[in-house]
């Protein structure tokens, strides 16, 4: 197992891959430690949890850098996210008890109520674009709640899970409530049906998300997936258009347009669409890519060399069946995995532009007359994760997002984002479940009713 830089292309570190004796080994000692953690208190897990929260911002330097050698995210990008890990961190260790204290309901009975444990060890599988987020928004909740948790992370960023399971030894956690597994994908299949496993999370692509639905399905075990996207955007004719265009590019351009919630598709009223689309690519053009290292750089390279190759595919595709290129399109010379910010128009039905996920900085311009062309246009997706609206008209703007948009989550006047206090996650080809707020630490609980006559 190898860790690349993908700026460079040299090998950061080699890792030895986990036998399979190894992994159920470590599954077991997880679930001993689970026997113990399940009977914590609230107090004593958010002591653990505000000490991880602690660590993640005394280390945050040394942790970004690790997290840009890997898969080449800007630094000040990485640092942003290491300390989004510690809101998350604190949030939970604040919130908890109060998510899952007992709810009282009234029937016949003398006394019924709901109350809300803890189901055992969590799997989680997890992709490389936000390397530790990804990983703290399912951690953070499934500790509080005295779950337990092992972690396949995505092969090109052991180092990151190694450090994630480091902190939480280093934060004052028991030893194996958190462990990582390095192992391949086709490990995935046998830790899912170990019997000490009884829940799975993954983020990651539409295709991955089937394969460990199937799998935890057949050994009738929950999951949760956040999958991939194609956020559309409506830029409706009373826009703010410098103040849409600003945000919609640094949407697009975040983590080098590596981002499940990244606006992506840009459908824009037909009075504006000429307007907007100069000053879109205007923006798109300022960007400049280099050393992730140098906080100069505004996106740094793709993660990895052949995620780069199949988008410039996607693009070159679309542009051999008629789509406009009005930016980029270009692999740039080079050992490094860069690809040129890029603004495609004319994307019509059947190319690769109008029904694929573009995983880099490559943004879709659509032309509307009418909103009803728009909606139909924005919901034309199997994806369902996020979406955009931008009017001057906010109850309009209110109306589209909870009536017009397929989406789990629509954001008006702003681009789409996850917070800890905001239950996060898809719907159709996006995946189903929800992480973060109430919601997401009740997803790996056990719901139990009590009636007592």
């Amino acid at each position: 197992m190898q860790s690349i830089n993908p700026f460079t292309g040299q090998i950061v570190e080699e890792y030895r891959e986990y036998t399979s004796s190894e992994v159920e080994k470590i599954i077991i000692q997880v679930d001993q430690a689970f026997q113990s953690w399940k009977q914590t208190s609230f107090v004593e897990r958010a002591v653990c949890m505000k000490n991880l929260q602690a660590k993640l911002l005394e280390r945050k330097a040394e942790l970004a850098s690790i997290m840009t050698s890997e898969m080449g995210k800007v630094l000040r990008e990485a640092i942003g996210e290491i300390e989004k890990c510690a809101l998350v961190c604190g949030f939970y260790a604040e919130n908890a008890e109060s998510f899952l204290k007992n709810e009282p309901i009234i029937t016949e009975a003398s006394e019924s109520y709901v109350t809300y444990q803890p189901i055992g060890t969590v799997f989680a599988v997890m992709p490389w674009n936000f390397p530790f987020w990804q990983v703290f928004r399912f951690l953070a909740p499934a500790l509080m709640a005295g779950n337990t948790g092992v972690l396949k992370h995505a092969s090109n960023v052991p180092g990151c899970a190694l450090a994630i399971e480091q902190l939480v030894r280093d934060a004052g956690f028991p030893e194996n409530v958190f462990r990582t597994l390095l192992i391949a994908s086709s490990s995935v299949k046998a830790v899912i049906e170990n019997p000490f496993i009884k829940a799975v999370t993954l983020t990651g692509s539409t295709p991955a998300g089937k394969s460990v639905a199937s799998i935890a399905g057949s050994a009738l075990k929950k999951s949760v997936l956040e999958l991939g996207g194609s956020d559309p955007y409506l830029i409706l004719e009373d826009a703010d258009i410098e103040t849409a265009a600003r945000l919609c590019v640094t949407s697009r351009l975040l983590n080098a347009g590596q981002s499940c919630i990244g606006a992506k598709r840009f459908i824009i009223a037909d009075k504006i669409y000429d307007s907007f689309k100069t000053e879109f690519v205007r923006l798109m053009a300022q960007a400049t890519y280099g050393d992730p290292l140098d906080l100069q750089t505004t996106i740094g390279p793709l993660a990895r060399v052949d995620l780069r190759d199949e988008l410039h595919l996607q693009v070159e595709r679309s542009r051999e069946m008629g789509a406009t290129v009005l930016l980029g399109g270009f692999v740039p010379e080079g050992n490094a995995a860069f690809y040129p910010p890029t603004v495609l128009e004319n994307v019509v039905p059947g190319m690769p532009a109008y029904h694929e996920e573009l995983f880099g900085p490559v943004a879709v311009l659509f032309r509307f007359k009418t909103e009803e062309e728009a909606i139909r246009t924005a919901n034309d997706t199997v994806f369902g994760l996020g979406a955009g609206i931008f009017t001057a008209d906010l109850a309009k703007g209110k109306m589209l997002a909870e009536k017009g948009l397929e989406a789990g989550c629509v954001f008006v006047n702003d681009f789409v984002k996850s917070d800890p206090r905001l239950p996060f996650g898809g719907i159709k080809g996006s995946g189903y479940g929800r992480e973060l707020s109430v919601v997401g630490i009740r997803e790996f609980m056990n719901v139990k009713t009590v009636v007592v006559k």
